[in-house]
């Protein structure tokens, strides 16, 4: 099927469902609440909260079948060469479990064993001495998935370390941080794929001089040669990265020593073996039950059928406060593409804009333009049943929020007093973890994962690659000299800028 037939019949099925209100296609089927649900281990998902009907999805599956979706997905499990314009396999499943038979993937999973066993040596190391403080440094993949791990998972008591996150080149950002850490208890990752990033380089130069000497010093990286060389961190603190491993799906590998260092190296495997539960069940599952399914076909119907701009992630549980950040580097880095794995251009739109916040404290920032402002965000909804913190009632708050919003949002409320009418039709997708554990949060990232393949699948574009980024560093490379007053720019509004910057 082509992209022009698949656009043509995806937008004949939202005609044909029109402008039905969601509340009503709620009411006409009884069942749909229980029959538009998933339970995949740790996570729970409802999607009868979408503005579709059954003819719709069953529409959607054929599309992602005929897109030939299963096939692509082994593919990526063999370890096949799904980074075509990279000319690479993307084997982060390989880091967490053993589902293939092929050659590629299984030497690649015992790469991944004998990396974790360096790690748990590392941080046994690490425990045995004085150090009471990591601080991680890394920008991007290196450093987002590893923040949020560590926020959501870190208990209300310090764990053995205290880990502490560096990213941002703007020296404001290393001066606080190492304000009010003590040098002579401090060690710090450096996490680099190439060892070439600009960002880690300039931090790492900062934490080696502060630190006194390299002995406290590891690093993460696909360049351990390169790592080595500058910074003189020897072997035994270098830790492998490897180029079937992109930086956003990098968190299962050596990038997750700062999760395993707050939280213990077991709880770091049982975050492991949560994803890889999530893994097989995407491999395994024909598409109509599948939830990595669900979720990407939900993701084509809203973007490309109903052409919301925007996708909203709104975690209630104050833990997953920064899964927002991670999620948006994630599928827009992944998805921002717009051309076809042959250089064709897209037909339609790819990926919208995700960005979202924590509840209940995003109710009194932008909830009034999703409830009543003339765009419609879609918008996933995250919530943990059963609460750690022994305050029930505070609990109790937060369900009946997140269950309002999701009510509220679906079916609005007439009035006779157009400023206080609500629309309603606002689509969302409800998500619940029976708790947040190293395992459900395991499953529910890599759910994502695979939710941002199967869309890349849908379109015919490349999830893996990242070419948009490197433009930016290309030109601030190149304008290092004319800030330090050695050269000029060729651009007449940034020679005007430099003049402006140099004083």
């Amino acid at each position: 099927m082509s992209d022009d037939v698949r656009l043509h019949e995806l937008r004949a099925e939202v005609g044909r469902v029109g402008i039905t209100p969601l509340a009503q296609l709620i009411a006409a089927d009884p069942a749909r609440a229980a029959d538009f649900a998933l339970q995949v281990g740790p996570v729970y998902a409802s999607f009868a909260r979408q503005r579709y009907d059954r003819a719709a999805l069953d529409w959607l599956f054929r599309a992602a079948a005929a897109a030939h979706s299963e096939r692509r997905l082994r593919a990526l499990f063999d370890g096949e060469t799904v980074n075509v314009t990279e000319g690479r396999a993307a084997l982060h499943t390989a880091l967490r479990g053993d589902l293939s038979a092929s050659d590629t993937a299984r030497a690649a999973h015992r790469q991944a064993l004998e990396a974790r066993s360096r790690m748990r040596a590392v941080v046994e190391a690490l425990s045995a001495g004085e150090v009471t403080d990591i601080v991680s440094v890394g920008i991007g993949g290196s450093d987002l998935g590893p923040r949020l791990a560590v926020d959501a998972l870190s208990g209300a008591t310090p764990g053995r370390f205290r880990v502490h996150f560096l990213s941002n080149v703007d020296g404001h950002a290393a001066q606080r941080l190492l304000a009010g850490l003590d040098p002579k208890r401090t060690a710090a990752l450096l996490i680099s794929k190439t060892f070439g990033t600009q960002e880690t380089l300039l931090n790492g130069a900062i934490l080696r001089d502060w630190l006194g000497d390299a002995s406290r010093l590891y690093a993460i990286s696909a360049n351990v040669e390169r790592a080595g060389a500058a910074f003189g961190i020897p072997p035994e603190r270098l830790l492998p990265m490897w180029d079937w491993v992109g930086g956003r799906y990098s968190l299962w590998s050596a990038v997750g020593l700062p999760i395993a260092l707050a939280i213990g190296m077991d709880a770091f495997e049982d975050f492991l073996a949560g994803a890889a539960q999530m893994d097989a069940h995407v491999l395994e599952t024909p598409l109509p039950r599948n939830l990595a399914a669900w979720h990407a076909l939900t993701a084509v119907w809203n973007r490309n059928g109903l052409g919301y701009a925007t996708q909203a992630v709104l975690a209630y549980d104050d833990r997953l406060k920064l899964l927002s950040n991670y999620l948006q580097q994630l599928v827009m880095e992944s998805l921002g593409k717009s051309v076809r794995l042959d250089g064709s251009a897209v037909a339609g739109d790819t990926v919208p804009v995700w960005w979202g916040g924590v509840g209940t404290d995003t109710q009194h920032s932008f909830f009034q333009a999703l409830h009543q402002g003339t765009s419609i965000v879609p918008a996933d909804f995250i919530g943990v049943v059963r609460a750690d913190a022994p305050y029930p009632q505070n609990h109790r708050a937060l369900h009946a929020n997140l269950l309002a919003q999701t009510e509220a949002f679906a079916n609005g409320q007439a009035s006779d007093d157009p400023h206080r009418a609500y629309a309603g039709g606002r689509p969302s997708t409800t998500i619940l973890l029976d708790a947040l554990t190293p395992r459900s949060l395991g499953a529910l990232l890599a759910m994502y994962e695979h939710s941002v393949y199967l869309q890349s699948v849908f379109w015919g574009i490349n999830a893996f690659d990242q070419f948009g980024v490197e433009l930016g560093k290309q030109v601030a490379n190149k304008l290092l000299p004319a800030l330090a007053g050695d050269a000029e720019a060729d651009d007449p509004v940034t020679r005007e800028l430099l003049r402006k910057l140099r004083g």
